[in-house]
């Protein structure tokens, strides 16, 4: 008979600290191959705000700001239009958003041509042929074989998809018809057994975060109802519980305590019973569920200010740094996810909307990053100093011929949208290497060529090195009519005869000539923007009319860093409409019409 050794392994096991256990702190991380039912699925986005935020928030932030085409004006408008017909951006939104959820969705390019069982021939599309888009989930639209083919287009894709409708009817549909959306990505298919030719949801690796965020959320909001606790000894209470009629004088005594006591904060006891409140702490709570938080956002890949619509904490934190790495995703998201999985869908829109393709029509998503007025307009005149820097001041001695620089210029305007309609205008107007030189422009290039002897330049910088003098800059209004019009509306009895705008009122003498000149002689203020009415000066006598225009405000800080003064905090531009009177300005509408200003004119300071 043979012998049998029998193993046997120590099964000792710790009570307190859970050694040789399920709960052992020590063991190994197993993971598991994550099963996420729809059901499941369904119920966490309606049930939950986070993983709600976390599907809806990158695909809301991919379509937000959109697309900016390039291509005629003519053409813009028509593709914008056939956009707007078929909610392009609403329809992909909708579509990225399933797609997040249920690990796959789809837009059909809905037109008139060919069965739907064969590939779309785009070619074929023409003007209006592009009818309508619907959405589809990997529910409704089912994956069928998939392609294995390494010389095919759609190889490692499903060669066709099903779709069910009512009454058991069925539609296969082939993927060139599709704009198709994965959700997250499936590491292989033959890992991915139940959504096959799909991908994942972005909830499966993320819901044990948002779970153990919620869980804690909800035991801290338990903790709340159970920080103050009243404590009542009472003597021989556990040997006289079995008596029934014990059990209920109890329960009658302490609500009528409780009752005495919410009325008017006393509570009354027996002398021989003993009352104590204990109180839980709930300090670092806070702490402890933002940490949580924290991980649920690094799960989700969006930053915690904006997955919880809060502004950065701590010192010198600003989450400037955490935001600009979320929109690099965002547009990673937009270039290499939403535009393949777009282009025929793309190509689709301009044929039906131009009837045909012009090759030089494409598109650029439009940053999220948005920069603000002021930003824009000192972008804009960096641009517009450095322009003049390169060209001189017009005598022959630039460093970039004109007409060079100002084609460079309008192409930088016309692609950054700084001058709206600029193209339009250049296309009338003509570009500057087109227009014939001015008597002026003529005049200066004649006294910088006669100036080659080093007497005559001596002469010239002594001739341009003019006597400083105190400066007074102003630009009168030319349509003073229209808003004479409008004060005496208003109740203004005694109108400033001579309306203007003040750019420069400097006590400190300046040399006039190092001040430059404006772009224009001429400056028109379009109607509508930011207007007010106030009081200014002392006991606000003058009634002004505040308004904004970048040129004026260029222009005053141009000449304070060349060293002209300002007695006043700050530069707001304003047209004084009325001295004095007893006017109540809040009664007042400000005036919303055109305003168009003449040259700059330069005058000495006159202290009346």
């Amino acid at each position: 008979m043979a012998n049998v050794i029998s193993l046997f392994r120590d099964s000792l096991t710790s009570l307190v600290s859970r050694l040789g256990t399920e709960r052992d702190k020590a063991s190994t991380v197993f993971y598991t191959q994550p099963l996420l039912t729809d059901e499941q699925i369904v119920a966490a986005y309606r049930g939950s705000w986070l993983p709600r935020k976390i599907v809806d928030i990158p695909a809301l932030d991919s379509c937000r700001k959109w697309r900016n085409w390039q291509a005629e004006d003519e053409q813009i408008e028509d593709i914008e239009a056939t956009e707007k017909r078929l909610n392009v951006k609403g329809k992909i939104l909708e579509a990225s958003k399933k797609a997040r959820l249920f690990g796959g969705a789809a837009v059909y390019i809905g037109t008139a041509e060919g069965n739907p069982a064969e590939p779309l021939n785009i070619e074929r599309i023409g003007k209006d042929g592009l009818k309508y888009l619907t959405v589809m989930t990997r529910r409704q639209l089912s994956a069928g074989e998939i392609d294995r083919d390494p010389a095919s287009e759609w190889y490692g894709r499903p060669k066709l998809y099903t779709l069910s409708g009512a009454n058991g009817l069925q539609m296969e549909i082939h993927p060139s018809r599709l704009v198709i959306f994965g959700g997250a990505m499936a590491p292989d298919d033959e890992f991915n057994v139940v959504n096959l030719g799909w991908g994942e949801s972005v909830l499966t690796s993320t819901l044990d975060a948002i779970k153990n965020a919620d869980s804690t959320a909800g035991n801290i909001a338990s903790l709340v109802f159970e920080a103050k606790i009243d404590i009542i000894r009472l003597p021989n209470f556990m040997a006289s519980l079995g008596n029934e009629e014990y059990k209920n004088k109890i329960l009658e005594r302490y609500t009528l305590a409780n009752t005495s006591k919410g009325i008017n904060g006393t509570l009354l006891l027996d002398k021989e019973e003993e009352y104590e409140t204990k109180s839980a702490t709930l300090a670092g709570l806070t702490d402890i569920l933002m940490a949580f938080m924290q991980i649920v956002s690094g799960a989700a890949d969006i930053p915690v200010t904006r997955l919880l619509g809060q502004s950065p904490a701590g010192m010198n934190s600003t989450g400037t740094s955490d935001m600009k790495n979320y929109h690099d995703r965002i547009q990673s998201m937009q270039e290499l996810e939403l535009s393949p999985a777009m282009t025929r869908l793309d190509e689709c829109i301009i044929r039906s909307s131009t009837g045909n393709r012009d090759e030089d029509i494409y598109y650029a998503w439009a940053p999220l990053e948005q920069m603000s007025e002021k930003e824009k307009a000192d972008i804009f005149k960096i641009k517009a100093d450095a322009a003049r820097q390169l060209v001189g001041s017009g005598t022959g001695q630039e460093i970039i011929p004109r007409e060079a620089v100002s084609d460079a210029l309008v192409n930088t305007l016309v692609e950054d949208g700084s001058l709206p309609g600029l193209e339009a205008a250049i296309d009338e107007y003509g570009k500057l290497a087109e227009q014939e030189p001015s008597e002026e422009e003529l005049a200066a290039a004649a006294t910088a060529q006669s100036a080659t002897t080093p007497q005559t330049r001596q002469n010239t910088r002594q001739t341009a090195d003019a006597a400083p003098k105190t400066l007074y800059v102003r630009r009168d209004v030319l349509n003073r009519a229209e808003i004479v019009r409008w004060a005496k509306e208003q109740g203004f009895t005694d109108v400033v005869p001579d309306l203007h705008v003040t750019i420069t009122y400097s006590r400190t003498p300046v040399d006039w000539f190092e001040m430059g000149e404006s772009w224009s002689p001429r400056l028109e203020i379009n109607a509508g923007g930011p207007r007010q009415m106030e009081g200014m000066g002392p006991d606000g006598k003058y009634k002004a009319l505040l308004i904004t225009a970048n040129e004026l405000r260029w222009r005053h800080e141009a000449m304070v860093e060349m060293g002209a003064s300002w007695d006043w905090p700050e530069y707001q531009p304003h047209i004084s409409i009325q001295i004095g009177g007893d006017i109540d300005l809040s009664k007042v509408e400000p005036y919303r019409g055109k305003i168009i200003l003449g040259p700059e004119i330069f005058e000495e300071v006159r202290e009346d």
